[in-house]
């Protein structure tokens, strides 16, 4: 008797702590935004590394979990809504693709201001999150836009340039139309009589296709997922550089009203996402040019002299890049100079020296 009644109020007391767990865990709801489709890298590793590392992290503790509503593929907004939509609340969390905002956030615009630098994108994606955590700019630009920054993300090893028609040098390349997006358009400066024709990632297939441009400038792993050989069989391996273009973002209000352990998993997570999306990258883009071969394209090496050439006929874009961030009463210069440091500390040192007039 004595024992049944002593198992029955230790079940009893199990089942009342297990009762007082489960309600102990919070439920939060996370709305996750991008108009990207979920083959683009970015995008899969969101759903399958960055959900998955908080969602584990927050188990650990037992004292919150969270409801995750993604929406990709402009289910909510399109590529370039993605900065309004979660300044709006639209979403809580979004991806977003910087290199459409220049105007908005010009501090995100470090890398695509320096090319000719570094193509490996986990050197580029540290050294821009290090001047992010050191510098108030680019924190300063998303709070202008209702928004917290977590952390930058680089999903290319280098931009290259990717033609309808054969190419042996950046010879080649005069009067061509070029797409790009951003702050590469301005690469084309150096190329006599080249025209920059802005476009998006998804657009650049049918842009090809239609004979609106003769090149595009992208990265393999990019023309592997949009099938650009078919359309675009010749790249000219000019390793433009890699390019910080995704940053993770959260609606401030959103933000405010979260509990701060959660706080602190979203940004340990964005860095442990930020590094490991720039492997991937790595890791993909030898693998990437090799399936751009087997599917029919064709890659020339530009040689080291043409590089330096094109770098050099270039107008200085990153020293216009500080000075715009110094007229807006942000150490623009001691931005780029700390930046490029940083590369060169991690073994990259430019074709030119961008801190120099």
């Amino acid at each position: 008797m004595t024992f049944w009644m002593k198992k029955g109020l230790i079940g009893a007391a199990l089942a009342t702590a297990m009762a007082l767990s489960v309600a102990a865990e919070t439920t939060i709801n996370a709305v996750v935004i991008d108009g990207y489709p979920d083959r683009a890298l970015w995008v899969k590793e969101f759903t399958n590394f960055f959900i998955p590392e908080v969602d584990k992290r927050l188990a650990e503790a037992g004292e919150f979990k969270m409801n995750w509503q993604e929406n990709y593929g402009g289910s909510i907004v399109k590529p370039k809504g993605v900065l309004e939509g979660v300044q709006l609340g639209l979403g809580d969390i979004g991806i977003v693709t910087t290199i459409f905002h220049s105007s908005k956030l010009p501090s995100q615009g470090i890398s695509g201001s320096t090319p000719f630098v570094a193509s490996d994108a986990r050197a580029v994606a540290q050294a821009v999150d290090e001047i992010a955590r050191e510098f108030p700019a680019m924190n300063n630009e998303f709070a202008a836009q209702n928004q917290v920054y977590l952390a930058t993300g680089v999903v290319l090893d280098t931009y290259q340039v990717f033609c309808t028609e054969p190419v042996s040098s950046v010879a080649d390349l005069e009067g061509k139309k070029i797409a790009g997006a951003g702050l590469n358009l301005r690469y084309l400066e150096g190329i006599k009589d080249a025209a920059g024709v802005r476009g998006g990632l998804t657009d650049f297939y049918n842009m090809l296709q239609t004979g609106l441009v003769d090149c595009g400038m992208l990265w393999p792993e990019a023309a592997k997922t949009f099938k650009i050989a078919e359309v675009a069989p010749y790249m000219l391996r000019a390793d433009l550089g890699a390019v910080n273009s995704k940053t993770i973002t959260v609606n401030a209000d959103y933000w405010a009203g979260l509990p701060d352990p959660v706080k602190d998993v979203l940004k340990e997570v964005a860095i442990a996402y930020r590094d490991h999306v720039a492997g991937i990258a790595m890791d993909r883009a030898q693998a990437s040019r090799d399936a751009y071969v087997a599917d029919g394209g064709t890659i020339v090496d530009v040689s080291a002299e043409d590089r330096a050439a094109w770098a050099n006929a270039m107008p200085n874009i990153a020293q216009e890049w500080a000075a715009t961030l110094n007229d807006k009463g942000e150490a623009g210069t001691e931005m780029l100079a700390a930046y490029l440091g940083k590369l060169d500390a991690a073994g990259y040192t430019g074709v030119r020296d961008w801190t120099a007039n």
